[in-house]
């Protein structure tokens, strides 16, 4: 930790973080730290202290080596690779031996981010035993930190089941994906009085159930700001406003792979698209030209 107060440094470090707090006249302290692992503990102090917690998905090694190594907090191996790598509509398709392959390439590639994996449809839904049994297999397998899954009431057995196991768990409420033929679309949910009751005594009974912080998607922010307030655990919020704890995107919409997508919520942060696009042309009228390799390019 490394303190000013007055012109005087002082400096002090431990295993787990590292951490700069700076006192100034006539102000309130100032906190932020910098954690050499971030673990649900940490997640906890970043909420107590109002450090915002920043959440991108990964699906292999390579991406997940980028998104660890530019400091994010949380990587989630979402069953969004359903979708992203494997060209599925929905989030249904995709397995518990995929979620596990895709995990294990980002836990290989991640030093400092907590990993979190999706548990997929089907392996938690009808039995609070095949739940467990499916999240031991993702975290023995895969070596990832904890795992997601959706529901709030209707999951209940499931996630006290897996808590009570000694896996952390972070809970999923609003829009769910993997209900999506339930809802029949992917629009606003709790927008109407009873289910967003239900959203607010959901969020009390995760966080009474153990779960260690919760996603809260496309959602109203007002709803979302009330849900944070409501709670002591973190909450993740990915189109449900600036109130929440934190922001989760999908790392190839907001690098700007997937033109596909545009909801009002997701920013781009690049055009990687047009980069790769025209990175590919080139180096194929590159090759059919004999331009590549050069001499210098050969042995």
């Amino acid at each position: 930790m490394t303190v000013c107060l007055k012109n005087q440094i002082f400096n002090l470090r431990t295993k787990a973080f590292s951490k700069t707090i700076v006192f100034l006249p006539n102000t309130k302290i100032m906190a932020a730290a910098t954690y050499s692992r971030v673990t649900t503990r940490s997640l906890q102090e970043m909420k107590s202290n109002g450090e915002k917690i920043a959440m991108l998905t990964a699906y292999d090694y390579t991406f997940a080596g980028l998104v660890d190594a530019a400091g994010i907090d949380l990587i989630l191996v979402g069953d969004s690779a359903s979708n992203v790598m494997a060209g599925h509509e929905t989030t249904l398709p995709i397995t518990l031996d995929q979620m596990i392959y895709h995990a294990s390439s980002v836990v290989r590639a991640a030093n400092r981010a907590l990993i979190v994996v999706d548990l997929p449809f089907g392996t938690y839904q009808s039995d609070s035993k095949e739940a467990l049994r499916s999240a031991i297999r993702i975290m023995k397998e895969s070596g990832a930190h904890a795992v997601k899954l959706e529901g709030g009431a209707q999951a209940k057995e499931s996630i006290e089941r897996i808590i009570q196991a000694g896996i952390p768990v972070l809970g999923h409420l609003g829009l769910t994906p993997q209900s999506i033929y339930k809802f029949g679309t992917y629009t606003v949910r709790a927008k109407e009085e009873q289910e967003a009751e239900q959203l607010l005594e959901d969020t009390k009974m995760l966080e009474k159930l153990g779960c260690f912080g919760i996603v809260l998607e496309k959602i109203p922010a007002t709803l979302a700001k009330q849900a944070t307030e409501s709670v002591s655990i973190p909450i993740i919020g990915i189109g449900a406003g600036g109130s929440v704890d934190g922001q989760v995107l999908v790392l190839h919409d907001m690098l700007g792979m997937n033109k596909e997508f545009s909801p009002r919520f997701l920013r781009r942060y690049a055009d990687l698209d047009k980069v790769i696009h025209k990175a590919i042309a080139q180096y194929t009228e590159d090759v059919k030209s004999q331009d590549f390799p050069n001499e210098k390019e050969q042995y």
